[in-house]
């Protein structure tokens, strides 16, 4: 039997860089993997497809069901376990990026969340996936990335020394798995030959749960001096905090370098003040609630790292509680009920970042849905996925009906996450189905098949069976 694992080594690589490359060889004895006839057969009915239909977007895929079989290959599958955990889903938003002859390079940028507006954190619960059905060198438009730059905000480090670029190139059947925070940009295409890249994206809808000392049983270098890469391997195996260190660098220091202009120095304080622990807290929260308040307004704009808008509670102060986990979590509960609406905002938000050490203050959470701002109810919602609490279950319901889109897209999902315990939500989640937002209806759709409950199946099969899409229509053959 092939080995399909993805080993401690490529976790690593994947967390420091920001990507991981798998390749489709049949030839290595990868026999569940596909000949190149799949890939050929692919571009041809995506040549196809483009040529006669246009681009079909997000309906890329019940267009072409085949794509399926790439993402259900064992390598790729279980790449995306290991890093998104077991029970992850695809998105619905999928796209194919064609570039053909005489394509111009993009700008740099970062994918946004769909059109919501998520808080860039550092526990990745987001990847893309990009398959390629054709071989791609770096003339051909591939894609290019700026490995190990995924946390910072701008391209400041890009712009100074270009040789930070990589082109993504390989053989047909390749799918780079990247995080989602990554800088990227479609490149220019200088040959006679299309290049088709199908970017989808997967979503961890469990949180991680190994026992604690599973960090300490692979011994690992880790090559950079921020810390970020060693949290993130932590939390993938079940760590609830931050290990304490001596960094010699004193909270004051720390915040100050927090709040500097260098994006570099900023992750080194971020982890820096993890390492100092419970002392960090007070002025953290000091410094916490000045930057929501100068801040949470603009960080809310469109930029090539948000192309959507971002979320106010994107601050650096934000990271820094995040990373320290349980110890800040009794202080952002107290920030839950701040005057200002940004503060309020930031403080539910990290307590869902934070994730299962803080399900003992998710009570607090529901009441932040009744917000009069929305960037509450949102973030509030989202955190209350991630805490999967199934105590939250009625106010979640109540939040379907807000009238700002975002509140029901996470309200929707929180449910999906808490999964068969919230299928009492089933008549409340079922009008979602025609929602104006088709990712609300996605959401619900998700809600629906994770309550696995004869009455949502019931109800989820009657939407499907007229929603259903036939990949043999086209406008040469209707019928």
């Amino acid at each position: 039997m092939t080995d399909h694992a993805f080993s401690d080594d490529a976790l690593r690589r994947f967390i420091t860089d920001g990507y991981a490359l798998i390749e489709s060889d049949p030839s290595q004895g990868c026999s569940d993997d596909h000949p190149p006839e799949f890939h050929e057969d692919m571009c041809e009915r995506l040549d196809r497809v483009m040529e006669q239909e246009g681009n079909p977007g997000n309906n890329i895929l019940p267009r072409v069901p085949q794509i399926q079989r790439v993402f259900d290959a064992p390598h790729v599958s279980a790449a995306l376990t290991r890093i998104l955990g077991p029970g992850y889903i695809m998105h619905p938003h999928r796209h194919c990026h064609h570039r053909p002859p005489g394509s111009k390079p993009q700008g740099w940028h970062k994918d946004d969340y769909v059109y919501d507006q998520n808080a860039r954190h550092h526990r990745g619960r987001w990847v893309m996936a990009f398959y390629y059905p054709q071989a791609v060198s770096a003339d051909m438009g591939a894609t290019a990335i700026v490995p190990g730059y995924q946390h910072h905000d701008t391209t400041v480090a890009i712009k100074a020394d270009p040789t930070l670029e990589m082109s993504i190139t390989g053989a047909a059947g390749m799918v780079a798995i990247v995080n989602f925070d990554i800088w990227h940009r479609g490149g220019e295409n200088t040959t006679p030959r299309h290049r088709h890249m199908l970017k989808f994206q997967f979503m961890r809808m469990e949180e991680p749960v190994t026992p604690d000392t599973a960090r300490a049983e692979t011994n690992l270098e880790w090559p950079d001096a921020d810390g970020v890469s060693r949290y993130q391997w932590d939390w993938l195996h079940g760590a609830s905090d931050s290990p304490s260190a001596e960094n010699g660098v004193d909270s004051a220091t720390a915040i100050e370098q927090l709040l500097g202009d260098d994006e570099s120095t900023r992750l080194q304080a971020t982890y820096a003040l993890a390492g100092i622990g419970e002392p960090a807290v007070p002025p953290l929260v000091d410094a916490l609630r000045e930057e929501a308040a100068q801040h949470g307004e603009s960080k809310t704009a469109k930029s090539p790292a948000n192309p959507a808008g971002g979320n106010p509670a994107d601050l650096a102060t934000a990271h820094a509680l995040a990373a320290l986990g349980p110890s800040a979590i009794d202080a952002l509960v107290d920030l839950s009920t701040h005057s200002h609406w940004a503060v309020r905002a930031t403080a539910v938000d990290v307590l869902g970042t934070i994730g299962s050490p803080a399900a003992a203050a998710a009570a607090t959470i529901p009441q932040a849905l009744q917000d009069e701002n929305v960037w509450v109810r949102r973030n509030a919602a989202e955190a209350l996925g991630i805490l999967s609490d199934a105590n939250s279950i009625g106010e979640l319901a109540t939040a379907l009906k807000d009238e700002d889109w975002r509140v029901r897209l996470n309200a929707a999902g929180a449910l999906a996450r808490i999964g068969p315990e919230a299928n009492s939500s089933t008549r409340d989640v079922s009008p979602l189905l025609d929602d104006e937002n088709r990712y609300v209806r996605a959401n619900a759709i998700q809600a629906l098949e994770r309550f696995a409950s004869p009455e949502a199946t019931d109800v989820l099969l009657h939407h499907l069976m007229s929603a259903r899409w036939c990949s043999l229509t086209s406008k040469d053959s209707n019928y």
